[in-house]
């Protein structure tokens, strides 16, 4: 089937990421194929819910979890949505469903300790790589960015005269977040050291790989759970761990909800509460170590 006008749609007016699109059309098409093989049916704009309930059994018994069942779900829905905006439907087939429900999994920050040890008491060494990974660690830490926004920041993202950082995030909406005197410094190293790289492919990426083109989000994780393997024994460690330590460190120290929002690149407070429960576990024991009718 042709999905153009809803491409357009995704891209143009919802401002999703290319990536997000490939997934959205890659469930429809999947979709498209069971309902022709299924139900010898060439259109999906005839479809009914029964016939959309036989697709997500379909996928329940081939092992898929229920929250990536959850996520192609709606990228159907987002298209009948669509259609029934542009008229080509009159009733979403979708439009009484219900997600199934998925186990909240509590990702467990890094300790502050955890970080120190990282950054401080392991050695980057001063060449290339050891450089690069240093700043990747810190921005991570510093600013709670996303993994794709690292990946895709550029050298006119910084500005170190003001010591803030530029970062495009979800839906391309724009934030600025500032940097610690810490962070420039190693900026400024890490420029010096990338500037003396043999060849460089993708000249306005600020992270390159040896080769002198841009980092990928692979080794970006790579590096994250190499690093902290040394100085963690959670058992996941990656970027998004790293947001999540930066987002509680800054509650636990008192940061109000809505600047930590605003830094992660939230639309919503829901969105960042999720970073709370630590704040809370911290509150309480400062509440039981400081009330004078606790018992000690």
């Amino acid at each position: 089937m042709n999905f153009k006008s809803f491409t357009d749609y995704l891209l143009l007016e919802k401002n999703y990421s290319e990536l997000t699109v490939k997934a959205y059309l890659n469930d429809l098409t999947r979709f498209s194929e069971f309902i022709a093989e299924t139900f010898d049916s060439s259109s999906i704009y005839e479809v009914n819910y029964s016939q959309i309930r036989s697709w997500i059994v379909l996928l329940v018994e081939s092992g898929i979890s229920n929250r990536s069942i959850n996520r192609k779900v709606s990228a159907l829905n987002t298209y009948y949505k669509f259609l029934l905006k542009v008229g080509d439907i009159e009733l979403n087939p979708l439009a009484k469903h219900k997600a199934l429900k998925t186990s909240k999994k509590v990702q467990v920050p890094f300790s502050e300790a955890e970080v120190k040890t990282v950054l401080d008491d392991l050695n980057f060494g001063t060449d290339f790589e050891s450089l690069r990974n240093k700043l990747i660690i810190e921005i991570f830490y510093s600013t709670g960015i996303r993994r794709i926004e690292l990946v895709e920041l550029k050298l006119t993202s910084l500005d170190l005269h003001n010591k803030t950082l530029k970062v495009l995030g979800k839906r391309n909406k724009e934030r600025i977040v500032p940097l610690l005197d810490s962070v420039v410094h190693t900026v400024n190293c890490y420029l010096e050291v990338r500037s003396g790289l043999e060849e460089i492919d993708d000249k306005e990426y600020l992270f390159l790989t040896k080769k002198g083109v841009k980092i990928y989000e692979t080794l970006v994780y790579r590096i994250i759970n190499d690093y902290f393997s040394l100085a963690s024994s959670k058992v996941k460690k990656s970027p998004h761990i790293l947001r999540h330590s930066f987002a509680t460190h800054l509650l636990n120290q008192g940061a109000d909800l809505n600047a930590v929002k605003e830094l992660l690149g939230h639309s919503s407070l829901a969105a960042t509460q999720v970073y709370t429960h630590n704040s809370i576990a911290e509150l309480k024991k400062v509440h039981v170590n400081a009330h004078p009718r606790s018992k000690k």
